[in-house]
């Protein structure tokens, strides 16, 4: 239905287009077309004169594009740097933590072993004083 429309439509705007060119070329096609041709030439040239990046626009154009690029190209680099400098800083921050935690884990487990070996010292140290003087019984001494 609304493509219908469209149709008479556009129909009727075309059927007035031709016989607006079709009147003041005096009833002549070829003049009317030479009139159309004409006057489509001169609103395409308006129409793109008007467009932003002809003559002295385009280079003003494109030297502003190039120092946007450039500005971005150096924000985005200011920008990873930064980042960089964070995640070092980060992993300094975790390297420093990590030693500290080593050093304390190895102290306490040296603690931990020195008490281990003391106490199976002193284990060993009365039970051969014990089998000493079991031994030592057998033979006649106390």
């Amino acid at each position: 239905m609304a493509a219908r429309r469209l149709f008479t439509w556009g129909g009727i705007g075309a059927l007035g287009v031709g016989t607006y060119y079709l009147y003041n070329a005096g009833g002549s096609p070829t003049i009317a077309e030479k009139k159309f041709e004409e006057d489509a030439a001169r609103a395409s040239a308006k129409f793109k004169s008007e467009l932003p990046g002809r003559g002295k626009e385009a280079k003003k154009y494109g030297e502003l594009t190039k120092e946007q690029i450039e500005q971005n190209y150096n924000q985005a680099v200011d920008s990873a740097k930064a980042t960089a400098n964070k995640v070092d800083a980060k992993l300094d921050a975790y390297r420093q933590d990590a030693t500290r935690k080593f050093e304390e884990a190895r102290k306490e487990t040296g603690k931990e072993l020195n008490s281990a070996v003391d106490k199976f010292d002193k284990t060993v140290t009365e039970k051969a004083g014990q089998s000493k003087s079991w031994l030592g019984s057998w033979f006649g001494s106390k």
